[in-house]
């Protein structure tokens, strides 16, 4: 069995962050796997070199690399799309700013998965606004079921773990069900206190309102900023926004989501729109 994936802005810094978790088996397991790269005209000799450096890695898994500018041949009978090609956030862009210059790519990209892809198809948007360019593409994809479109909130679940773990002193790895409510914004509301927690070294789950408890003034203010402000800090420091963290969290989605699906009892953090259908 090929997966075909379509991974559209795959000369960006996401892209070559994420394109060895996708080629070397961490998504996708032992399958093999066919990369169709998809970029605009000025970024594709820089995406050839990229293309070089993954066959240099001689990944068991990949089958081919296909570099184009056309999204017809890029998700033409694809398995999962990946969205990260579109207006970056820059530093002092609100995101409002970012909808309207995206409005535009992502009803293309829509356009593109409902005259071409597989019916089964399954859709991860990255590139932000996230859950504004999702129910974009949705949109123009009316043949493919709204369930299988997602938006990326595990960015945002994944820093909400790092946040706890660094103040509690432990691995990020020990932290679990941390919720994250809303869209990808910062409107969203990381929770901690719900369902959370934490397993000790002796196994035990210990709820994260009690390891928090003396420390609730940080976990309901500080702690909800940070994360709601996280990729903002990050453009501020790096001048540049997240690259290496939105990549592992889109492979750590994907792969939850398409492969080893979640343990009983553990959450998973994924952002879709609710319309008719998802409750179906």
């Amino acid at each position: 069995m090929v997966i075909r994936v379509a991974l559209s802005g795959a000369a960006g810094n996401i892209g070559y962050a994420l394109l060895p978790l996708l080629a070397s088996g961490y998504v996708f397991g032992s399958n093999a796997v066919e990369l169709r790269l998809l970029e605009i005209p000025q970024a594709v000799g820089s995406l050839s070199g990229t293309k070089m450096e993954l066959m240099d890695c001689s990944f068991p898994c990949l089958t081919d690399v296909i570099i184009t500018t056309d999204p017809l041949v890029a998700f033409n009978n694809a398995d999962v799309i990946i969205l990260v090609g579109g207006m970056p956030r820059r530093k002092g862009m609100a995101r409002k700013d970012l909808i309207q210059a995206n409005t535009k790519i992502f009803s293309s990209m829509g356009k593109a998965i409902e005259e071409v892809a597989s019916s089964n198809v399954k859709v991860l948007v990255v590139a932000n606004p996230a859950n504004t360019n999702c129910l974009v593409a949705l949109t123009e994809a009316s043949c493919i079921p709204t369930k299988n479109f997602c938006a990326l909130t595990y960015l945002d679940h994944q820093r909400a773990k790092g946040q706890i773990a660094t103040r509690l002193g432990v691995s990020a790895n020990s932290i679990k069900n941390v919720t994250i409510w809303g869209n990808h914004s910062e409107t969203q509301y990381p929770d901690v206190l719900s369902g959370g927690y934490c397993v000790v070294k002796d196994g035990t789950k210990v709820p994260l309102s009690e390891m928090l408890a003396n420390d609730i003034d940080w976990a309901t203010t500080d702690f909800i900023y940070d994360v709601q402000n996280r990729g903002k800090a990050v453009i501020e420091a790096r001048g540049l926004s997240s690259a290496m963290s939105a990549a592992q969290a889109t492979a750590d989605c994907l792969r939850t989501w398409l492969v080893t699906g979640t343990k009983t009892g553990r959450l998973f953090p994924w952002l879709f729109i609710m319309t008719k259908d998802i409750m179906a």
